[in-house]
């Protein structure tokens, strides 16, 4: 065989090699990302899908359902890639049962709880706007509250992990709600939002005519 034919066999190899590589590595990025795989550890099955079954984003009258990957793992392949070789870790985990009962488990979820709302602040909460962007959405069809406080989120360059916590999972037991109530109500104080527009139960004041 001549050296061009073997240059040609190593050639026609070496990417048949790579076309299988990628096809193969593709696959595996593809099988690790579906729901399926990620309730296949008790941990996560016994745990926080639970927890999603209850939620908005598992059942809701339009029937759109996101699933696990959809809030945590990103479309984008290369913040994908980084993301899966972040996820080695929790083989760590597994191995050493860090979170293998409920106890362990809840002891541990302020932690876990803080790392994924980092990484959404750090995100501007990427996986959540690729279904809910500002600029998608017709504010006049939201209740008076969300309407508020979407368009104050833009006006303060806020991301939706700001406010929307607890959404599809329990919150941590250490978490203080009532200081992030406080921490909002001081917010729209100064923005001089009326307390009715998000409390509509409360009495109207009245009208200045209603005072004669």
């Amino acid at each position: 065989m001549s050296l061009a034919k073997y240059r040609d066999v190593f050639i026609a190899t070496v990417f048949l090699a790579g076309v299988v590589f990628w096809g193969g590595f593709n696959w595996a990025m593809e099988a690790t990302n579906t729901e399926s795989f990620c309730i296949s550890c008790h941990e996560m099955r016994n745990n926080v899908y639970a927890e999603y079954r209850d939620s908005v984003h598992y059942s809701n009258p339009t029937g759109v359902r996101a699933t696990c990957p959809d809030c945590h793992v990103p479309r984008e392949w290369t913040h994908k890639l980084f993301r899966k070789i972040s996820a080695t870790a929790e083989l760590y985990h597994k191995l050493r049962g860090t979170i293998d009962t409920r106890e362990k488990f809840l002891a541990r979820r302020p932690h876990l709880a803080r790392k994924v709302w980092e990484g959404m602040l750090a995100s501007d909460s990427r996986e959540c706007r690729n279904c809910h962007a500002f600029d998608s959405m017709n504010l006049e069809q939201q209740s008076p509250k969300a309407r508020t406080m979407h368009r104050l989120s833009i006006k303060w360059g806020k991301t939706c992990i700001d406010c929307h916590r607890g959404i599809a999972h329990h919150l941590p037991e250490s978490y203080d709600a009532e200081a992030e109530i406080d921490r909002q109500h001081e917010l729209l104080e100064r923005e001089g939002i009326a307390c009715i527009t998000c409390h509509e139960d409360m009495p109207r004041p009245p009208a200045d005519d209603d005072w004669d």
